[in-house]
């Protein structure tokens, strides 16, 4: 009994090691975050991801993407962003590297709900891995660093863009994705056709001035 424990435990050990191992970034998880053009406000239902070990991990991030809505229409939400946030989102404990991130969301000036798959690339995940020394002003002097994020900005008209980021490094875009209207309605049919309700500030900027999507076009 006391040899089949032995034996037991040993393996127990063999297959957390392998399993350490088998984790192919320098850091313990990954950031996936979400923003949006001030005012045009999105809520995520889900944003699930697969890994490159193909483990996937549902709503790994979920609901609202982070967006600035000053009062008095001061805003300006055309374009895409000079340099890129991390965006409001979670670090996605547990997983590797990103394979692929699914989302559905409501974009909530339109309103509209979208839905798409985002294909992460090799060489993302190689600048993913990569360390590098850097000034960071959050602490005043050079650091080892890690471009350890993905940030996805959601913009009306079903656009996504996606940058892979870090604290002190500056972003570099992956790609572009034109996600598909999801023909179910928000929560997926759920819901009657009701989408979350938009927020005083941002109705009265698309009352006055609309959406600009000729600006991410």
């Amino acid at each position: 009994m006391i040899n089949l424990i032995r034996t037991a435990l040993m393996v127990f050990l063999l297959v957390g090691c392998t399993s350490a191992k088998t984790q192919s970034m320098p850091y313990k998880s990954w950031h996936l975050g979400f923003s949006a053009p001030a005012y045009m406000e999105v809520w995520i239902e889900t944003a699930d991801v697969i890994d490159i070990q193909g483990q996937v991990y549902r709503r790994a991030m979920s609901g609202v993407a982070a967006l600035l809505t000053p009062p008095n229409n001061s805003g300006d939400p055309r374009g895409w962003p000079k340099r890129a946030g991390m965006g409001g989102g979670k670090y996605v404990t547990g997983a590797d590297l990103p394979k692929k991130i699914y989302v559905r969301w409501q974009s909530l000036v339109e309103p509209q709900t979208y839905k798409m798959v985002i294909d992460i690339p090799e060489w993302t995940r190689e600048v993913m891995r990569k360390e590098e020394r850097v000034f960071c002003a959050f602490d005043g002097k050079v650091i080892t660093d890690y471009r350890e994020a993905i940030s996805i900005r959601l913009v009306p008209g079903g656009i996504a863009k996606v940058w892979v980021t870090g604290p002190c490094l500056n972003p570099i875009e992956v790609t572009m994705v034109k996600a598909e209207i999801d023909p179910r309605g928000p929560y997926e049919g759920k819901s009657g056709g009701k989408h979350r309700p938009l927020s005083a500030l941002s109705k009265a900027y698309v009352e006055k001035f609309g959406v600009p999507y000729e600006s991410w076009e």
